[in-house]
């Protein structure tokens, strides 16, 4: 009976979640600011990645921005290459790659994306958890702060986080908008907002999102609304790396204990039994297993989740809990990396990675997707062409007996500049009349349409319907043949 009340305890942190309390009510997490190797890389990395976000919206190829997903205008530019409706296919081939990269990438390296990469993880980690401990302090400075009665300082400092991330949401929330419709149409909008109503809400609405992830929801969007998390739940298996706790090594956990036996000479020692200097008594302490249970590894995670328990869908693998744990090995002199990238297997078996059937499977998918999407981009035409008969209409018999069938070409341009074309029969004698002298020339980034008759002689008409093939042409270049059916009077032997 005891021995199951012991396994129950131990595993009963998967029944909770550390952002929640007992009585069911948002705990705030105040974890202690990260200080090691690998969170010096990481600010490295966000800066890096906070420079690029920045600075993506002004980049231009021909005139037009580097990066655009317009959704209201069905328009995507992705480095430089436009992509309308027509080529969604392409996308959808392109977003199903990266869903399977994603999964492939798990299986390898864990959830490292969410605690290196994730847009929500650099602004909250790298942005606004720095503003506050600049304005709060340290963990146990935010708790005091948050005991602390109303007065002054408390409200001082309020007031100044309050209007801090609010600005930075409102700056976020504009270059989110400029990845949507461009920065230049943004900083139009800008001068005369009130003459864009609906932008102006739009970018409220945004800022008003974002101040209320960073001041509030916080890691509550990892835990509760991202479905990464719970995936990674289905995704990994014993050989993938994760941040992971050698448990092998660490337990027993302990605390320290002075040894009986240790051959330290101070006149200290000597005469009460216990050490004055803090490295002497450091030296002169053991622990059962190499984890000497000091919860510094919780302290600083983000998550508020104790990484000893295995891996949980709370962990975003920021390292921050590598760098705290290696800071206590290095004071109790013991090896670094209790706490580390590893797989389990690694752990329990002493094996490196191995390149398993179900990466060799994966791998084989995205690189049968990888293909297909490169060769989709190379066949990729510049210019689409729709021609069809007009609906409803048969063929018109002319006065120099001539007959006649109406088309509707429908064009999209996806380049950045004007296509001149011209049409010409390439399989049968006739003429094309062009309706209405419509300019032959498709605008850049735009659509066009274009209606004509094709005129043949009966004598070319040889049954009821007649493959037709029309050649386009950009400065006598041909550049695209369209297809379509011909229809004249049936024909009697």
């Amino acid at each position: 009976m005891e021995a199951t009340s012991a396994i129950d305890k131990k595993e009963s942190y998967r029944d909770s979640v550390a952002t929640i309390s007992k009585e069911g009510k948002r705990n705030f997490i105040n974890p202690k600011k990260p200080k090691g190797s690998l969170y010096k890389l990481r600010t490295r990395f966000s800066i890096f990645y906070l420079i690029v976000f920045f600075t993506l919206p002004f980049l231009k190829v021909n005139n037009e921005p580097l990066l655009m997903l317009n959704i209201l205008d069905r328009k995507f530019i992705i480095f430089g290459m436009v992509f309308w409706p027509q080529d969604f296919f392409i996308f959808g081939i392109a977003m199903l790659t990266f869903v399977v990269f994603i999964i492939l990438f798990t299986v390898v390296f864990g959830r490292i994306f969410c605690g290196w990469a994730c847009p929500q993880t650099i602004f909250m980690e790298m942005v606004f958890r720095k503003i506050e401990y600049w304005i709060d302090g340290d963990s146990a400075q935010q708790r005091r702060l948050k005991d602390m009665p109303r007065n002054s300082l408390k409200a001082r400092k309020r007031i100044t986080k309050f209007i801090i991330f609010f600005l930075i949401s409102f700056i976020i929330a504009n270059f989110f908008l400029a990845y949507l419709i461009s920065m230049d149409q943004l900083l139009g909008y800008l001068k005369n907002p009130f003459a864009h109503i609906g932008t102006l809400i739009s970018l409220l609405v945004f800022t008003s999102i974002f101040f209320f992830v960073y001041w509030w929801f916080r890691e509550q969007a990892c835990i509760v609304v991202c479905p990464y998390g719970r995936l990674q739940g289905v995704l990994l298996d014993r050989d993938s790396i994760v941040v992971a706790y050698d448990h092998k090594r660490g337990e027993p956990r302990g605390k320290l204990k002075k040894k009986e036996d240790h051959d330290c000479k101070c006149v200290d020692c000597k005469e009460d039994g216990a050490c004055k200097s803090m490295a002497q008594k450091i030296e002169s302490m053991v622990p059962q297993g190499d984890c000497i249970d000091c919860f510094a590894c919780v302290r600083v995670c983000p998550t508020g989740i104790d990484i000893r328990n295995g891996t949980q869908l709370e962990c975003i693998n920021c390292t921050a809990c590598i760098d705290a744990c290696d800071s206590i090995m290095t004071s109790i002199k013991k090896p670094l990396g209790l706490i580390r990238f590893a797989s389990e297997n690694s752990i329990v078996k002493g094996v490196k990675l191995r390149f398993t059937a179900r990466i060799k499977a994966y791998t084989a998918v995205l690189a049968l997707l990888l293909s297909l999407l490169v060769f989709l981009l190379v066949s990729r035409t510049d210019l689409d062409a729709r021609l069809m008969r007009t609906a409803g209409m048969t063929y018109t018999t002319l006065p120099d007996g001539r007959i006649s069938n109406l088309y509707n070409l429908k064009l999209a341009n996806k380049t950045h500049e004007d296509i001149p074309y011209t049409l010409k029969l390439e399989n049968i004698k006739g003429e094309i009349e062009i309706i209405a002298n419509t300019s032959l020339v498709v605008k850049k980034e735009e659509y066009a349409h274009l209606q004509f008759f094709v005129k043949l002689n009966r004598s070319d008409i040889k049954s009821w319907k007649t493959d037709l093939k029309i050649g386009m042409y950009q400065n006598n270049k041909k550049i695209k043949t369209l297809e379509a059916d011909f229809i004249g009077p049936e024909i009697y032997n």
